[in-house]
């Protein structure tokens, strides 16, 4: 994907987007349904918006806002914009199941395609975060349902050798990837204690977890090839094959947050899954990445935002649901309950949630955050809405924001 800008006179950044209008396709392994041709260059002007006004960061001047739930339509003194030279990003709709009961995530996918999404991915728990949130579904039963009722292509991130013996992830993923050609991939972590010690395991550091994880990966891999796999080591398998294959393996991505696990992943994996942090920080995971031999391979983002008609109520939806998702560090992966989430991040304030969750009332400084991904190289962008309001996101975003991104 190649990328441009220039400055205009005046100082503002202003460029066009050379954007695809979409037409049927079969699909591939894992990836969206769509072929895009391109169509005479876009004037996509947008502005780059502050969290707390209305103001240009440039002329530090008021200017005219969209009104609430409105894509920006008028050129202020900051303005943002890519050209793309190949495919644009597939917009994917991303299943929570902490938050949400599998009947309602259901529907939810459904109105998603409707809407225009792409594809999908789903979270794999079995406790939520917190207990604002309430529910855990189980993804794998759930994956079937909503791929058997929808045409999306569908992703999920699971964490082979705790809860799940990889012989079972593996023949999980086989099962769905022939029944369902070309639509299914499987992004693999190294997992968190909140999800993977209900079997009374003792929970390892993270060195020992990666390591686990690269060694899961090769027996997934060689399962979905058709070898016969005996394997003693982290852990055991004895004499395992899957019998019902499907015609090509779906793609397995690595999961990675640090730069040291993108790394590491590299060197495996079909592709990279992370999520949203800041420009620098998403810059150095996905040069990492390619540094530990991704160079070339898919990379996928999972980004957690929140949208409402004000940014009252954005701001308050992002914090009621997702401040357990606050903490830094190595403690994420390290409590065991949603009651120590809650415990954890009692003192998080609804104004620090801006740090990582995207939170405005504003369309348009959505699309520029989604352009600012595109331009670091993810062509599968997921947008997680951590608030309630899951069925005014997504029309509001399939009406103004998606077509807005495809021309």
């Amino acid at each position: 994907m190649s990328l441009a800008s220039t400055i205009n006179p005046a100082g503002s950044i202003v460029s066009s987007i050379l954007v695809t209008r979409r037409r049927q396709r079969p699909s591939f392994a894992g990836g969206c349904r769509y072929a895009h041709r391109a169509v005479p260059a876009l004037q996509l002007v947008h502005r780059q918006a502050t969290r707390r006004m209305g103001q240009s960061r440039h002329s530090g001047t008021s200017r005219p806002m969209a009104q609430p739930g409105e894509v920006s339509q008028v050129p202020l003194s900051f303005h943002i914009g890519i050209r793309i030279m190949a495919l644009p990003p597939r917009i994917g709709f991303h299943a929570s199941h902490e938050q949400f009961p599998p009947s309602e995530l259901l529907a939810l996918a459904r109105q998603a395609e409707q809407a225009g999404f792409d594809c999908a991915m789903s979270s794999d728990h079995f406790r939520p975060w917190g207990m604002a949130q309430g529910h855990s579904g189980f993804a794998w039963s759930w994956l079937g349902a909503a791929m058997a009722s929808t045409r999306l292509p569908f992703g999920v991130i699971s964490a082979p050798g705790y809860r799940y013996h990889p012989a079972i992830i593996a023949q999980g993923a086989a099962t769905l990837a022939e029944m369902f050609p070309g639509r299914f991939w499987l992004a693999l972590g190294s997992g968190q204690r909140l999800n993977e010690d209900i079997t009374g395991l003792a929970w390892p550091d993270k060195p020992e977890r990666t390591a686990r994880l690269r060694e899961c990966a090769d027996v997934i891999r060689a399962l979905l090839a058709g070898e016969t796999v005996t394997h003693r080591g982290r852990v055991t398998v004895v004499d395992a094959k899957l019998y019902s294959r499907p015609a090509r393996p779906p793609a397995l991505l690595g999961a990675a947050v640090t730069e040291a696990t993108a790394e590491a992943v590299g060197a495996w994996a079909d592709g990279l899954l992370t999520v949203s942090a800041s420009p620098d920080q998403m810059r150095k995971v996905v040069q990492a990445f390619r540094r530990g031999g991704g160079e070339g391979k898919r990379m996928v983002v999972q980004v957690a935002l929140n949208w409402a008609p004000t940014e009252e109520e954005a701001l308050a939806g992002a914090h009621e649901q997702w401040r357990t998702n606050m903490i830094g560090g190595d403690v994420n992966w390290e409590l065991r309950t949603p009651e120590e989430f809650d415990t954890a991040t009692r003192f998080v304030r609804p104004e620090d949630m801006h740090e990582s969750v995207w939170i405005s009332s504003d369309l348009s400084w959505h699309l520029a955050r989604i352009a600012e991904l595109a331009e670091l190289g993810f062509e599968e962008i997921h947008l997680h809405q951590v608030g309630r309001n899951q069925q005014v996101f997504i029309d509001k975003f399939g009406e103004q924001v998606l077509p807005r991104l495809r021309g």
